[in-house]
């Protein structure tokens, strides 16, 4: 299944968002959190305050309960969601994005926008079945989410560096002498 673009980068941003609490935590500054919103092309309010850097390093729990949920579980953390934002969706077109649902109006929260935006990016995760392009890092150590993406499913890991220490881990495990192990 592929997904609409503004979906893509809601779920792609969400994900984001969840693994920089992954240590190390990458969204403690005000600055960072400028860094994040210019990334994943932002538009409309924003703060730079420390009240908006707190609900979107709080955001960080909700989002992940969200994208990890079993189906029936989702269905209910989306409808409270977008219930609880007054969420109307509607097509809106601005810089260099064709045509695609906001459901909140600029002038909301912007982590208010951020969970609007998921939630209505996982009204088509559910309604196409896809649940199993959102899951746990595959490396024991970490404690991301992967967005598996590809046309054949084969992401694993939520970063080069834990793809990199697994392959280092695999390497080290068929070059040691048999019966000795790390």
């Amino acid at each position: 299944m592929s997904f609409t673009h503004d979906t893509e980068v809601s779920l792609q941003a969400a994900v984001a968002l969840v693994n920089s609490a992954v240590d190390p935590d990458t969204l403690t500054t005000i600055v960072e959190a400028d860094a994040f919103f210019s990334t994943w092309d932002y538009t409309g309010r924003h703060d730079r305050t420390r009240a908006e850097l707190d609900a979107l390093r709080s955001l960080r729990a909700v989002l992940r309960q969200l994208l990890t949920s079993e189906r029936d579980r989702m269905v209910e953390l989306v409808n409270a969601h977008l219930a609880e934002a007054r969420a109307l969706p509607q097509l809106v077109r601005h810089d260099e994005w064709d045509w695609h649902l906001h459901a909140v109006t600029p002038e909301q929260a912007w982590p208010t926008r951020i969970l609007v935006e998921t939630a209505m990016a996982m009204v088509d995760v559910i309604r196409g079945d896809e649940l199993s392009r959102i899951g746990d890092c595959a490396d024991d150590q970490c404690e991301g989410l992967v967005l598996d993406l590809s046309r054949n499913r084969s992401r694993r890991f939520c970063s080069t560096a834990c793809t990199n220490r697994a392959a280092v881990t695999a390497y080290r495990a068929r070059k040691a002498p048999r019966g000795v192990k790390d």
